[in-house]
């Protein structure tokens, strides 16, 4: 593997300086302890084993427990929750690392068991997904959603704020606030999802108004240059789709950069799957966004300098290499070989798959 140099450039980021562009997704894992859903004594290793990424972003965390879709998925709502996050950035800070928390709510992608006494999920439009989510130990179909009354929506956007406070008071760097992959502010932007006739339903800046609104009560909470967003223009994930996704996303990236957030980071093309799954212009976002641009999806490292060389982003997020791979850095600069990750560990579990793969000294050191 030859060495990258660019990927392992310093990078101003907001209020940060980063050693390094390679930046740790954001990656469900499925291991947050019930019935509190306070993240567990292992994400404190897990994470500190991987504080030599530029910047690490958490896995996502409900703002509610209306926010939660997914078994064993940490929170960011109560007391308990907060004191194990400290752990977790203290660990990091401690190891010279910085963290931010992605925060969420999956709108219709829950499941009735999950939910705030056994209520429907909530979502723009009572319109259900075709899609399954991770129950009780087994796959199932997600539940009816029902569509959210006018008068909630403040409630929702209180959730975010506080969601935010909760993670400035645990020590996170800053927050990033999950608006891709088909959970509810991007169910609110895309018309696939949103049928409403309200102030929420209708044009694009109808539609794109949950997702700005939300922004900015973070960025006011956290400060702008500590706020960043997770879009996802054309990806299809949990059963999304708009029929003109370019200028829906100019028009929020427009919004996003008048609001300064520290950055856009961009799921291109379907998440987890192919970078060109639908026509779409990233480099209009580039352009639109004067902040950081954090490109996504499929990255190997070659592609990732290729686009850090020609200045189409300027921090590229890898996910599976950082599961498997707690010194990613170190291998990258060392041209060392990559472990192999382990696809049946991902989602839930115990220390297997999440903190027993080896460093590149331990490999040296055993051999």
């Amino acid at each position: 593997m030859s060495q990258p140099t660019k990927l392992l450039e310093p990078f101003k980021l907001g209020a940060l300086t980063l050693p390094n562009r390679l930046v740790m997704a954001p990656l469900t894992r499925n291991r947050a302890v019930p019935p509190g859903m306070v993240p567990s004594p292992l994400a404190v290793d897990y994470y500190g084993q991987r504080a030599s990424a530029g910047l690490l972003i958490t896995e996502a965390s409900q703002v509610s427990q209306q926010g939660q879709g997914y078994q064993d998925t940490p929170g960011i709502y109560s007391k308990e929750q907060v004191e194990a996050w400290r752990k977790v950035t203290d660990r990091v800070h401690e190891r010279g690392g910085r963290i931010f928390i992605q925060i969420w709510h999956v709108g219709r992608i829950s499941h009735v068991t999950l939910q705030p006494n056994g209520g429907a999920p909530v979502a723009p439009s009572a319109i259900r997904a075709k899609g399954k989510t991770f129950v009780n130990g087994t796959f199932a179909d997600v539940s009816e959603p029902r569509a959210l009354e006018l008068s909630e929506i403040p409630g929702i956007i209180e959730d975010f704020k506080r969601g935010t406070a909760n993670a400035l008071a645990a020590g996170f760097d800053g927050v990033e606030i999950h608006g891709a992959n088909g959970y509810l502010l991007d169910q609110f932007a895309r018309d696939s999802t949103n049928k409403r006739t309200d102030a929420y339903g209708g044009g694009i800046e109808n539609r794109a108004k949950l997702m700005l609104e939300v922004s900015k009560v973070v960025a006011a909470e956290a400060g702008a240059d500590r706020t960043g967003i997770r879009i996802s223009p054309v990806t299809p994930a949990n059963d999304v789709s708009d029929s003109n996704p370019q200028p829906l996303f100019d028009y929020i990236v427009d919004q996003l950069n008048a609001l300064k957030l520290s950055y856009i980071h961009v799921i291109e093309g379907a998440t987890g799957g192919p970078r060109d799954i639908a026509p779409f212009d990233y480099a209009s976002l580039r352009k639109r966004f004067k902040q950081a641009y954090v490109a996504n999806n499929g990255y190997d490292f070659a592609l990732a300098e290729k686009v850090l060389e020609a200045g189409a982003a300027d921090l590229i997020a890898f996910g599976k290499p950082f599961i498997s791979n707690p010194d990613l850095v170190e291998r990258l600069k060392a041209g060392a070989p990559l472990n192999e990750w382990d696809k049946a560990t991902f989602y839930g579990g115990g220390a297997k798959g999440y903190t027993d793969y080896p460093t590149l000294k331990a490999t040296e050191a055993a051999e």
